[in-house]
């Protein structure tokens, strides 16, 4: 078990003191789509545990992406070794390519290009050295589609059942999208993206429990959780889940590589800072139902505002 507890580096996404889905996104600065916490060992082994036991879950792809694929390699595996060139390597031979995982001791050789280099695909082979979930967006017809994606820490959604949607198939469930062309407007933001100018956004839930994965396939074991809240074991038990979402316009195929980062803080942690808890009970007690029931807080929403507001009184 992993305990999220470093308040110091964890991705705090609100401002004000209400919330309402938007287009959060603000350019990347710099332009890493990879992060690497002091998480990074433990993540990826679990991420690697996951995709050798459940790996229709956690991995689908269709056949038109490989060439996508392979851009998406380049480019995450060119952040790793310049952003922590401590960490990571990568030699360059032409089309011989050796890149080098430092921390988990790993050297692996491979003609960039050639399918046959690896035993996995290329978007599953790069994925299984960052701690981020990495997401392939096919355009298409003015549309973008899901068409790949290496998918081990989704927040209750399924990669098999969403695989080949388009983006606003996607979105359609989120309350308020529909109704007020949010999810065009946002579409149409990303299909203007530029390569070498990527952009990033934040995503916030809450989770009962510390599980990164928690796939609507096995929903029944770790949903039940959520009756479990009470106010006495909610810092202990609540996590506040952000994701860091990170989108990249590929040059070649023009396809647009999500990568995110989910931090998890448990609430015990998160209300160590007396401004955040002010600011989240705020935007807990001021939250439409339709949202909260969205995000499967319904249960032990106010647990959770009783165990902030002693804490703040403290």
């Amino acid at each position: 078990m992993v305990i999220y507890n470093d308040r110091g580096n964890f991705p705090y996404p609100f401002k004000g003191k209400s919330f309402r889905y938007t287009n959060n996104s603000v350019l990347l600065d710099p332009p890493s789509s990879i992060e690497c916490t002091d998480y990074y060992e433990r993540e990826v082994q679990i991420k690697r545990k996951l995709l050798e036991e459940h790996p229709e879950r956690c991995y689908q792809s269709l056949p038109n992406t490989m060439d996508a694929q392979w851009e998406a390699l380049a480019l995450v595996a060119d952040n790793l070794t310049t952003y922590f060139p401590e960490k990571f390597s990568l030699l360059k031979e032409g089309r011989n390519w050796s890149f080098s995982n430092k921390v988990m001791n790993e050297h692996h050789s491979f003609i960039f290009g050639d399918d046959s280099s690896f035993p996995v695909e290329p978007l599953d082979f790069i994925g299984r050295h960052v701690q981020e979930d990495l997401i392939l967006m096919v355009q298409k017809d003015g549309e973008l589609f899901l068409d790949a994606g290496q998918l081990c820490f989704p927040a209750n959604w399924s990669l098999a059942f969403n695989l080949g949607m388009s983006f606003k198939e996607l979105h359609h469930p989120i309350p308020g999208f529909k109704d007020n062309d949010l999810v065009d407007r946002i579409q149409a933001f990303i299909l203007k993206i530029e390569d070498g100018a990527p952009w990033v956004r934040t995503n916030w839930q809450m989770t009962a429990g510390h599980r990164l994965d928690t796939p609507l396939e096995t929903f029944h074991d770790w949903g039940k959780a959520r009756k479990q809240v009470t106010k006495d074991n909610a810092g202990e038990l609540v996590h506040i889940r952000v994701e860091v979402q990170k989108l990249f316009r590929l040059p070649r195929t023009h396809s647009i590589l999500f990568s995110i980062h989910t931090h998890l803080l448990s609430l015990e942690a998160f209300s160590g800072n007396v401004e955040w808890a002010k600011q989240f009970t705020a935007i807990l007690e001021e939250l439409p139902s339709y949202i909260y029931e969205y995000k499967g807080i319904a249960l032990y929403r106010e647990a959770v505002i009783d165990y902030l507001n002693e804490r703040i009184r403290e």
